[in-house]
């Protein structure tokens, strides 16, 4: 197979999908449908202590080590991120990629979280 049918059959896209993002080498996006089955089928869980969790429905909340919540709605964007509108009114984009054997979200800034 071709690379880029290889990354397909992942529910990868070519990193050049991830413009804007603070991509690195060896940088591989999910496709919104690769991250949709990612988020859904994973315990997301960050070094930090605190999860993410993404119910089927839209809802969203990050857990913090501790147990309080954030909460609030999730959609995924055409580009595979996935933007957080919270109650509070604060919102977020990220983007998970894997690289190598990781996976790592990346915010909008470009600090990357690897998850556990």
């Amino acid at each position: 197979m071709r690379p880029l049918l290889i990354l397909a059959a992942f529910g990868l896209a070519q990193p050049a999908a991830a413009e804007g993002w603070a991509m690195k080498p060896g940088d591989e996006v999910f496709t919104p449908d690769g991250i949709a089955a990612f988020i859904a089928g994973n315990d997301i869980r960050f070094y930090d202590g605190g999860r993410s969790e993404y119910g089927a429905d839209g809802a969203y909340a990050y857990v913090y080590d501790g147990g309080d919540r954030a909460e609030g709605r999730y959609r995924i964007e055409d580009d595979g991120s996935v933007c957080v509108e919270f109650l509070n009114g604060w919102s977020r984009c990220d983007l998970y990629v894997r690289n190598g054997d990781r996976v790592l979200l990346i915010d909008e800034k470009g600090d990357r979280y690897p998850l556990r």
